[in-house]
């Protein structure tokens, strides 16, 4: 049986990858992906938990992040690609929707 802990360091390092990723990238697309990457860091670690304990309410918690994770991945690539269309640039310093 695998430790806990090895589960919970685990999440923590996809989750640190993906603050990173968040923070020094400037393109729209690794920046969502990052975004997706935080996300599953912390599945993770509620599945870890929930087996741990024995409690199925960690798994149906992780069933609800999946479902609007999977929302928020078609309405952020929706907006992407209409990003991308206007400006035909996906850098974040290049695209300001402020400015005309």
């Amino acid at each position: 049986m695998v430790p806990l802990s090895y589960y919970l360091i685990l999440s923590a390092i996809l989750f640190a990858c993906g603050v990173t990723g968040f923070l020094i990238k400037r393109n729209i697309i690794t920046i969502f992906m990052s975004i997706e990457l935080m996300l599953n860091g912390v599945n993770l670690s509620f599945v870890a938990f929930a087996v741990r304990w024995h409690n199925l309410s960690g798994q149906v918690f992780v069933f609800f992040v999946m479902v609007v994770a999977a929302a928020e991945a078609a309405v952020g690539l929706a907006i992407i690609i209409a990003v991308f269309r206007t400006r035909e640039t996906l850098n974040i310093d290049q695209v300001n929707l402020l400015k005309l």
